[in-house]
């Protein structure tokens, strides 16, 4: 809900959800669009649609909103732009106040202009800058394969030369006559082409010439040392420089084809070594010419960004506003004059004064001669739900609104929540040690969450960061369950006094309790350490547990069933006093009160009576005599009237609430058949402030049966529901377990090895194993669980949750909103 701060408001009420009025504004249209922004500051108003019935685009206002979703859009542009430039908006406050939409639509557009003509200018730049480094590689390495192969010849040709020479020969002359006699139009002549080819692909590239040209060529590579940028896709890439020597144009068409398809950047290159020198020279003098324009350009663009930015906050904040009084003012209705607008919305009765005192204000500032009408109208309709929570209860209130909004002023489960929510999750969780490991991690959230609260958070510590309080609370509980546990990462201490038992004998830790004697006074709080380590810990602990499961669920059972009659007594509903509450009071507390009385009284008595068969043969056998299992005098009597009237209470609940809502109904509209004159002005005003609900039919056998369903879900959940609790004595007995295992097989078996090494990676091992299994698991197991018990066998017995939520036109909640 809502989030109200400072001292406006009455004191913050809980329980209820707040009074809710349908109010009816009728605004002069020149101080319309002042009156909803002040209305938008105040944040107390949710508008009704009353032109439900048309288009968005026939509304009066579409225009505006069309205007302001394209300055939207122009911002969005900007804030991508200052991202990719590491821009950050201006955080200071900025002293201009009034500024034109008109205007400010106008400089956005030639801010947006001017930035898409300087970055198509920095990208047609830059990709001629690209192109030419690449042009300069290809120029230094294809030059030195030129250079290589020229000096290779050179030196290969002054061998033939000297060999010829050294060993002249009879055939001599006859080969050069034969050398002479080649005719020099057949030579073959070279063709070649250069440029880079992805590295990654310059094998496949290899492959693919030699076998479309079936091996007619010579493909030379060169590494390039340093990534070049791509100058069509601007991504830096690891290339390679080739020369492929072809002969033909069907080769060259081959290849040509070939480059295209892999990517390969193409470029020009002569033979000639002084115009390789010479072009080599030109190449670079344009680089750093291009070098020169490029950083001039990025600087007036981040001079243009940071001058965007200045304002960027400011902008942004009043196309979000001017764009939500629109999409607000679209609402309201035209009266017949066209002289007026007419709004219609929900507010809490609190804030009448400040809404009049908006209004007033609105029509001084907008010079209009006439003020806006407020007035409050009777309706049947349900009003939303508002609750006004702080930094503290709004997470619990999440809780509850995450299973269902309340009814309008229905009693709200989140007050109990605070306390019941992190004290069952305790009870599941109780180690004390634990608790502080989670104390400690909340408190840094708390510390720090001014700093964090503007900070965009992970998903799950976004979530953890938004439940801080709920954790502090679970962590606090849990180290106060867990001194009753008396458990410290599942070893006992004697923290309030030594232990009142001490052993027999040597052999008693290794037997039951009867080798154990008490020799002082009881331990004062929690959990005897005698108890841990003990072959009849176990049974010990599960009989508490599994007693003190019972006895909370009872208890909060109970209370959900009292909140009903709250509920009953507040709304006048006297059926559901007398056919409801007292019948499930009943019933739940002839048995299940009836069994945490047994559960208290052999606490107190130290009675070793069997709870099983009492309760058992409460049903089956209730005249039998009890024997040894007998409590106190006249629980014989006792278990058979509480028997009788649970079999009583099921046709009390079933029977007589249909029949009397039947007769109510049949009665009301009986009143209703007879009813003097009205005037054409109250008649109407009649139609206008009154739905058709006064008119409903009753369906006699949908009621019955919603009541039938009612019953038996009630009558089977009080069995099923308190065993549902005993989910607290199975996850505390879990978490404890599996405590003693990691404390147990890993701590102290590293510590027996009396190996530091070891023991190093036993603590190692320890530390993430609680961390992972014990603060992260079981903390998400019990808080489901918790949340479990919540929702279904607490809320079920008196929360309808099916109200619908305050959602007020506030300029404060536009910053949560997504575009």
């Amino acid at each position: 809900m809502g989030e109200v701060r400072g001292g406006c408001c009455p004191p913050m009420d809980l329980f209820r959800s707040e009074a809710m009025q349908l109010v009816q504004l009728i605004i002069p249209i020149e101080s319309a669009h002042v009156t909803v922004s002040y209305l938008g500051d105040l944040g107390f108003l949710q508008f009704k649609d009353l032109n439900s019935e048309k288009s968005p685009f026939q509304r009066t206002y579409a225009a505006q909103i069309k205007k302001c979703g394209d300055m939207a859009r122009k911002l969005r542009f900007f804030k991508e732009q200052m991202d990719k430039a590491g821009v950050s908006p201006s955080s200071k406050p900025v002293t201009q106040t009034d500024i034109d939409m008109d205007g400010l639509d106008l400089k956005l557009g030639e801010l947006e202009a001017e930035l898409v003509e300087m970055n198509a200018n920095n990208d047609k730049l830059q990709r001629t800058y690209n192109e030419l480094i690449e042009y300069k590689l290809v120029l230094l390495k294809a030059g030195e394969f030129f250079s290589s192969a020229l000096s290779s010849a050179t030196a290969q040709q002054r061998e033939i030369e000297s060999h010829q020479v050294g060993e002249e020969s009879l055939d001599t002359p006859l080969l050069a006559d034969q050398e002479i006699s080649t005719d020099s139009s057949k030579q073959v002549k070279l063709g070649f082409l250069t440029g880079l080819v992805p590295k990654e692909k310059s094998l496949a590239f290899e492959r693919i010439i030699f076998r479309a040209t079936r091996g007619n060529v010579f493909i030379r590579q060169s590494a390039i040392e340093v990534p070049v940028i791509d100058p069509i896709s601007g991504e830096k890439i690891e290339k390679n420089v080739f020369v492929v020597f072809y002969s033909g144009e069907r080769a060259k068409t081959k290849i040509l084809k070939i480059c295209e398809a892999f990517g390969a950047n193409r470029y020009p290159f002569t033979e000639d070594l002084g115009k390789q020198n010479q072009i080599i020279d030109e190449v670079s003098g344009k680089v750093s010419e291009l070098k020169t324009t490029i950083d001039a350009g990025l600087l007036h663009r981040s001079n243009l960004l940071q001058t965007i930015g200045d304002q960027f906050v400011q902008w942004n904040s009043l196309v979000r506003k001017e764009k939500s009084i629109c999409h607000t003012l679209n609402m309201l209705s035209l009266d017949v004059t066209k002289k007026c607008l007419v709004a219609e919305g929900w507010s809490p009765v609190f804030a009448s004064k400040q809404i009049q005192e908006a209004l007033q204000r609105a029509a001084f500032d907008s010079s209009s001669q006439v003020g806006a009408i407020f007035q409050v109208l009777h309706t049947k309709e349900s009003p939303p739900t508002y609750f006004r929570t702080n930094i503290f209860t709004t997470a619990f209130q999440e809780i509850v609104d995450a299973y269902g909004v309340a009814r309008y002023q229905e009693a709200n489960p989140g007050v109990y929540t605070i306390v019941t929510f992190p004290f069952l999750f305790a009870v599941m969780f109780g180690d004390w040690g634990h608790g502080i490991c989670l104390l400690l991690t909340t408190l840094v959230f708390i510390i720090r969450e001014n700093k964090l609260s503007g900070q965009k958070l992970g998903d799950i510590t976004e979530m953890t960061f938004g439940g801080r309080y709920v954790i502090l609370l679970m962590a606090l509980f849990s180290i106060y369950t867990g001194l009753i546990y008396n458990e410290f990462f599942s070893v006992p201490f004697e923290l309030f006094g030594h232990s009142a038992y001490a052993c027999r004998d040597l052999s008693c830790r290794d037997a039951t309790t009867d080798g154990l004697i008490k020799v002082g006074p009881t331990y004062p709080f929690g959990v005897d350490p005698v108890w841990h380590g003990t072959r009849s810990e176990l049974p010990f602990l599960n009989s508490l547990k599994m007693k003190m499961s019972i006895l909370l669920g009872v208890a909060q059972m109970n209370l959900g069933i009292i909140l009903s009659f709250f509920n009953a007594v507040y709304f006048r509903n006297g059926l559901n006093i007398w056919f409801q509450f007292i019948p499930q009071m009943i019933f739940l507390n002839s048995l299940f009160g009836y069994l945490s009385l047994l559960i208290i009284v052999k606490w107190a008595t130290g009675s070793q009576a069997d709870l099983y068969h009492v309760m058992i043969y409460m049903f089956l056998s209730p005249t039998d005599e009890l024997g040894e299992n007998q409590l106190f005098a006249g629980q014989k009597m006792v278990q058979q009237v509480l028997l009788l009237l649970a079999l009583v209470s099921v046709p009390w609940m079933l029977l007589p609430k249909p029949f009397l809502m039947k007769k109510q109904h049949e009665d009301r509209h009986l009143g209703q058949s007879y009813t003097p004159l009205q005037s054409t002005e109250e008649s109407l005003q009649v139609e206008v402030n009154h739905d058709s609900h006064g008119h409903e039919e009753f369906e006699f056998s949908e009621v019955f049966v919603h009541q039938l369903i009612h019953t038996i879900e009630f009558v089977l959940g009080a069995v099923s529901n308190t065993a549902s609790y005993l989910r607290l004595w199975a996850l505390s007995l879990a978490h404890s377990e599996l405590s003693s295992v990691f404390y147990e097989k890993v701590l102290l078996l590293a510590w027996g090895f009396n190996n530091v090494i070891i023991l190093i990676v036993g603590i190692i091992i320890f530390i993430f194993a609680t961390i992972g299994v014990l603060l992260v698991m079981e903390t998400l197991s019990a808080f489901l669980h918790a949340l479990r018990l919540h929702w279904v066998e607490f809320q079920n017995k008196f929360y309808e949750g099916d109200g619908y939520r305050f959602y007020p036109f506030s300029f404060a909640l536009l910053s949560d909103e997504d575009e």
